[in-house]
């Protein structure tokens, strides 16, 4: 049976054009198995709208962007019989990748034919959707000044973390993951539902998007001069071994700081308080995959 998708194009995301998008789609896609409708995004949080929209009249939503694109699309149709869809076209794509879904366009667009869908869990923080991974201190840090820079993807991001690295002050936690309190002294933390941030950048390589689970991940302090070892672990998919990294596992978590400032969610900066509720929703969102996925 011929299925309707929507494909929510965010034209800003990643800082790439996307003019020649709705022709590669109908150029692309299989139009014996796929009816395909395109709309654009028009500002923050639109495609989440257009998303809501398309529930009952669309059998998949696309979201053509980033994972800010992604979270928009997957907040509207999580918990629904509707697919989503991805062509990623962000900077950093981590969800995308974490699902196998191919980098080249044309190739992600065919991919949405084969029909491959699993159903993975989400998260929320202080009631607000996420898919891929939230946090908290110096990647939320980043996230903000990042969100206000002129240049998009991996290297200036890369160029902003070491700029901000050398300044930064580490923060106290308190957390209640599961019921069970832990303190720590923390450099960031970071809330993984999938195992990596985008760019094949990973800081929770066992992470599964199937186990009902969450993985917190405490980044202690760590002197400066590590800086580039523990970039590195992270391409590698080595933080577990690392004595400044640990990660618990959990449904439920409570975080206490010390202070109120930015957070992120899928990437996406904003600001909170000190307090941070966070759980997890198994089962939770219909997902087309890409053909190397393995959770």
């Amino acid at each position: 049976m011929k299925r309707k998708a929507l494909f929510i194009i965010n034209p800003i995301s990643g800082g790439k054009k996307k003019d020649g998008v709705p022709e590669l789609i109908k150029d692309t896609i299989d139009a014996g198995i796929i009816e395909p409708v395109i709309a654009f995004s028009d500002g923050v949080a639109h495609a989440r709208v257009i998303a809501s929209e398309a529930i009952g009249k669309f059998d998949i939503v696309v979201a053509v962007g980033g994972d800010g694109t992604v979270n928009e699309v997957a907040s509207a149709i999580v918990d629904t019989d509707t697919s989503l869809g991805i062509v990623p076209f962000g900077s950093g794509n981590g969800l995308s990748r974490f699902l196998g879904i191919p980098m080249d366009t044309r190739d992600a667009i065919k991919n949405l034919a084969s029909g491959r869908t699993e159903i993975i869990d989400s998260a929320r923080i202080n009631g607000q959707p996420f898919f891929n991974m939230a946090g908290m201190g110096f990647d939320a840090h980043i996230s903000e000044i990042f969100s206000h820079g002129k240049k998009r993807g991996f290297i200036s991001y890369i160029k902003s973390s070491i700029k901000e690295v050398v300044g930064y002050q580490p923060q106290n936690y308190h957390l209640d993951i599961d019921g069970k309190k832990y303190d720590y002294k923390a450099f960031m933390l970071s809330i993984a539902n999938s195992s990596q941030y985008g760019n094949n950048v990973h800081i929770s390589p066992k992470a599964s998007l199937q186990d009902g689970l969450l993985d917190v991940c405490v980044i202690k302090p760590f002197p400066l001069w590590r800086f580039p070892e523990m970039s590195m672990r992270m391409l590698i998919k080595a933080t577990e071994s690392s004595k400044y990294v640990e990660i618990i596992r959990g449904k439920q978590i409570l975080i206490k700081r010390e202070h109120a400032g930015p957070i992120h969610l899928d990437g996406e900066p904003q600001v909170a308080g000190t307090g941070i509720d966070i759980n997890i929703l198994p089962k939770s969102l219909k997902v087309i995959v890409g053909p190397s996925f393995k959770n």
